[in-house]
């Protein structure tokens, strides 16, 4: 979906909302339509925060899903995905610099960061992600991978640690850990569950020093083949995962509020895993999605869980 196309009739999508000299009802509206269409997950754990914040988590996803496709669905009106990706970060910084923008989504994220004092460089490494979509296809080391979330996904967590607050006796400096081990979890499983997907348009977020030392190469990945190699490979890396999940888990409590919609958030990505796993391990021909009741119950037992914390 092309994000910098126009949407109608959306306000009734849109919790009540009051209208800032920085942005409109309007404005959060096509934020929320674009996460709403976006991502399922995302949306399905968005219920659980609080209403005040919801438009502001839209404008955050809204925000970051433009960048995302202008370099991987369409970079109308622009000569190339680059162009457009400078345009994007050209126009955030000129937002910040004029408090104002031209563009709904930035007019939208720059009245949340306003409200909710996020950094603006925040959001600097996530330009560099971008730019490396272009023309980075391959990790050598999980180093490598790690330093590309650093863009693509951190920013994610951080803003939202913003927007959610902390409670006492904690600080936004004690929360941002945990906030970081949430987003490189939550973006591990993604690339786990999309290396069938991510291969067809040349794309391994497999780190490559891991395919060497289980013995699975691009040949393999190529035909799709799901081999003991590839099973033992995809276990080290769903340990690895796993150990960010568990250092994100005990740090939701250091949230403010919205701690259920965070938990929830957390236990539906790291469904993927299991996901994975019952479809024995193909993700070339089959993704790993929970339905709607398999989501409720793991909302439910991010509840009890938050309730032990």
């Amino acid at each position: 979906m092309d994000v910098d196309m126009q949407f109608d009739s959306i306000s009734a999508y849109l919790p009540p909302q009051a209208s800032t000299s920085i942005a409109t009802e309007a404005d959060y509206a096509i934020c929320w339509q674009i996460m709403r269409r976006a991502s399922k997950n995302y949306t399905f754990a968005s219920r659980y925060l609080p209403a005040d914040k919801l438009p502001h988590v839209s404008a955050l996803y809204a925000f970051m899903r433009v960048g995302d496709d202008r370099v991987d669905v369409s970079h109308s009106g622009f000569r190339s995905a680059l162009e457009a990706i400078d345009d994007w970060e050209r126009t955030y910084w000129q937002a910040f610099e004029l408090g104002y923008s031209p563009h709904p989504v930035m007019r939208a994220y720059l009245d949340t960061s306003a409200r909710f004092n996020i950094p603006p460089e925040t959001m600097s490494s996530y330009f560099r992600a971008m730019r490396a979509d272009l023309t980075i296809t391959r990790y050598p080391t999980f180093a490598d991978l790690l330093d590309y979330m650093d863009g693509s996904a951190i920013p994610v967590g951080r803003a939202m640690t913003y927007i959610l607050g902390v409670r006492s006796p904690y600080s936004i400096a004690d929360a941002l850990p945990g906030a970081d081990s949430l987003a490189i979890a939550m973006q591990l499983s993604n690339f786990w569950r999309d290396i069938g997907s991510d291969w067809r348009i040349g794309r391994v977020y497999l780190p490559l020093e891991d395919m060497q030392r289980f013995g699975y190469d691009e040949t393999q990945l190529a035909q799709g083949r799901v081999t003991p190699n590839f099973i033992a490979l995809m276990e080290f890396e769903f340990e690895r995962t796993e150990a960010y999940y568990a250092t994100a888990r005990q740090s939701v409590k250091m949230l403010a509020c919205g701690n259920w919609a965070v938990m929830s958030a957390l236990e539906i990505y790291r469904s993927i895993l299991a996901g994975i796993r019952r479809h024995r391990y193909d993700v070339f021909s089959r993704r790993a999605t929970s339905g709607s009741l398999r989501k409720l119950g793991l909302a439910f037992k991010s509840y009890w869980q938050l309730r032990q914390i």
